[in-house]
């Protein structure tokens, strides 16, 4: 890797300036011999850090790009240009932004989750950028509101309080008075036991995941979060095709979707769909993962794929 093991994840953070809007990006250079260009474009409730593990493994095969989305990881939102973030605002956004990085250059594309269906909105809206794109990869991503296997009684529940809070006061009444460190620790500690992320811990990591997720439910903001929530619920992007082969990497127990389903939404809009299953339990690495705990997301198969010229 080009990044060595004693230097500070900060140290490869630039500034973000883009459509009037002030983020982060993180850019790992490729080691020597590399050349693959590789852009990580991270999903929901998440920030650079929360990628660091998934950015460090993918340095071995290039060099790695990770920015911010409007309104994720601290970065302003859509709502200070008067525009909202829809799922059409922020592909275009990402097209902005590789006009800008790449220009003439050759791409790997790596969208989690959400972040996929941002990367999938983008090619359908600029089909040009698909001839720049060497290889497309989802890392347990979707394209379709069906893929989703939650129940009704969950996902009522949350669509109707994502529309409320995805409104200006709501949001600001939530971002102000709910979302403060006490009250998010009080709330993960009552559910530690149970909870995807904690269950498997010690107390003392248990403690370490949920300081971080405190920063991400504070540095994130909460109405671009809620209104992307209901993006994600309502979405269907299998209306128009990208002439790319996709390679889509599941996990074999994914807690938010059904892996037949999202096979045949992504057959539909990609030509082929190669599934490549992951050693992993979760949907994604945990909020403090390393390269170490990211690896698994990165069976022979994709490592194979990265490693070509």
């Amino acid at each position: 890797m080009s990044k060595k093991a004693n230097t500070p994840l900060e140290d490869f953070i630039v500034p973000l300036n883009i459509n009037g809007l002030k983020g982060r990006m993180l850019k790992l250079p490729a080691p020597a011999g590399k050349k693959r260009e590789i852009l990580l474009i991270y999903g929901h409730h998440a920030s650079i850090e929360r990628m660091q593990g998934l950015a460090e493994e993918l340095n071995r095969y290039g060099s790695v790009t990770l920015p911010d989305l409007p309104g994720f990881g601290g970065m302003e939102s859509l709502y200070k240009i008067h525009e909202k973030p829809t799922l059409d605002n922020l592909a275009d956004y990402m097209a902005a932004f590789i006009k800008l990085r790449y220009k003439r250059r050759r791409i790997t594309i790596l969208g989690m989750s959400f972040g996929f269906i941002v990367a999938t909105r983008m090619l359908q809206k600029y089909p040009e950028l698909a001839s720049k794109v060497d290889l497309m990869v989802s890392i347990v991503g979707f394209a379709h509101k069906d893929d989703f296997v939650l129940p009704r009684r969950i996902r009522w529940p949350l669509r109707v309080t994502a529309s409320i809070f995805s409104n200006r006061f709501p949001a600001w009444f939530m971002q102000t008075a709910i979302l403060r460190g006490p009250v998010i620790r009080a709330c993960y500690s009552i559910v530690a036991d149970n909870h995807s992320k904690l269950k498997d811990a010690s107390k003392e990591i248990q403690k370490q995941r949920i300081d971080f997720e405190i920063v991400l439910w504070q540095c994130n903001d909460i109405r671009t979060y809620m209104d992307t929530t209901i993006t994600m619920l309502t979405a269907d992007l299998t209306k128009k095709q990208i002439k790319l082969p996709v390679y889509h990497v599941a996990v074999n127990v994914d807690r938010y979707f059904d892996n037949h389903r999202v096979e045949q939404h992504l057959g539909v809009i990609y030509n082929p769909v190669k599934v490549i299953k992951a050693d992993s339990a979760a949907h994604a690495p945990t909020v403090v993962a390393t390269a170490k705990d990211a690896a698994g997301f990165f069976p022979p198969a994709l490592r194979r794929l990265l490693a070509q010229s």
